[in-house]
């Protein structure tokens, strides 16, 4: 398991260390969108600016994504295989359940292309469907 833990960071350019091995793991551990409070709670003894510096990273090299899921902090989850966070192509939905407050990927629901006019240039797409997950439905 670590040394395909190793294999991604290196893959995306970024240096194995003992700290971006844990946070990978704990992100690969996830089935839903996670917040630095949230992995902060996970890792007692880490310092939250060491956390925060490690998400950046993987967000920076398109390990992990950002979502604001409007609830003033951002979850980061990590990317699909072959994703580059190229806005015309690879963003998704993601849904926010009112109930547990869990923020979910939905990567097979494509945020559509949206043609901005010459002068434009986005960087940035978000599109947050709201309301409650099957697990609190049922």
């Amino acid at each position: 398991m670590i040394k395909e833990l190793e294999d991604k960071l290196k893959q995306k350019d970024i240096r194995p260390t003992a700290m971006r091995l844990l946070v990978l793991e704990a992100l690969a551990g996830q089935e839903t969108a996670i917040s630095l409070s949230d992995l902060e709670k996970a890792f007692e003894k880490s310092d939250r600016v060491t956390l925060f510096r490690t998400l950046k990273t993987f967000q920076e090299n398109g390990l992990v994504h950002s979502i604001d899921d409007g609830t003033g902090a951002p979850k980061y989850a990590l990317c699909e295989e072959g994703c580059e966070c190229n806005i015309e192509r690879d963003l998704h939905v993601h849904f926010h359940c009112r109930v547990c407050s869990e923020t979910f990927c939905l990567p097979k629901y494509k945020i559509p292309e949206i043609e901005l006019p010459s002068m434009f240039k986005g960087e940035e797409a978000n599109l947050v469907v709201k309301g409650i997950c099957g697990k609190c439905a049922g």
